[in-house]
């Protein structure tokens, strides 16, 4: 029996991956408005006109209009094709390195809710339940399957994500009289903690500190604007879940030497 390429099924990955893509773009714009993501359909901001089914295929249909709406000519964020396009990549990718595995589901699951989730909070700073909450009970879930985290290791992930962030929260607003941390970002160390475990939910809270004070600190020490922490506890997360093992072994070689 001739052995399946796996360019295939991954291709068929990244082709679902697109199409989710497109639904994720909805869900990042109304969910932090509370609004419904299944009416009205999608329109043009600046006309109002419903945008037709050949004018949103995934990635293409921007492409052939030019970034502009059809009707008005007014433009179109690029946003949408670029998380398309991630959300193509995420899904194809993790079947191509992990192969059709139920690990691969998972990956491409939690990388999908860290995209929806640094798109939110960039643009809203909002991390919606749906993505945070919606997300723990579908890592826990998922821990079921074989392969990868255990249930009981995903609870207790998801159990020390958030009562860690918590406390960092509390103790950041006795020290400071007023609102370290908003809720959001403390339901999102829940749902990262159901993929990742506690090793993980401890590394992705390093990532995420280190890379938003170097990155976001100093615009915020010169603007007076809070940290969408989500985005880089998002980044820390991804890169946790991509090269978590190979991070701790480089910094362990770094700080002690070759073993």
């Amino acid at each position: 029996m001739p052995v399946l390429d796996p360019w295939i099924p991954a291709a068929g990955a990244a082709l679902f991956g697109l199409l989710l893509g497109s639904f994720l773009n909805v869900c990042t714009l109304r969910w932090p408005q509370d609004q419904s993501v299944v009416r009205p359909r999608s329109r043009c901001p600046g006309c109002e006109r419903e945008i037709a089914w050949y004018d949103n295929v995934p990635v293409l249909s921007w492409l052939l209009l030019r970034g502009r709406c059809r009707g008005c000519g007014k433009g179109i964020s690029v946003q949408y094709p670029l998380v398309e396009l991630a959300t193509g990549l995420v899904w194809g990718g993790s079947v191509l390195v992990l192969g059709l595995e139920w690990e691969a589901l998972r990956g491409a699951i939690f990388l999908t809710l860290l995209l929806g989730i640094a798109v939110s909070d960039a643009r809203f700073y909002i991390i919606p339940d749906q993505f945070s909450v919606g997300g723990a009970v579908l890592g826990l879930a998922l821990a079921f399957l074989p392969g990868g985290l255990t249930w009981v290791e995903a609870l207790a992930g998801a159990a020390t994500g958030f009562f860690l962030l918590w406390f960092v929260a509390w103790a950041g607003e006795k020290a400071f009289k007023k609102e370290a941390m908003g809720g959001g970002d403390i339901k999102m160390m829940a749902m990262l903690g159901a993929f990742l475990g506690i090793p993980g939910v401890l590394l992705t809270l390093f990532l995420g500190s280190f890379l938003g004070a170097v990155i976001f600190g100093p615009i915020s020490m010169r603007t007076g604007k809070l940290i969408p922490f989500g985005i880089f506890l998002a980044l820390g997360g991804a890169a946790t879940w991509i090269a978590g093992d190979a991070l701790v072994d480089a910094y362990m070689t770094w700080a002690f030497g070759p073993s």
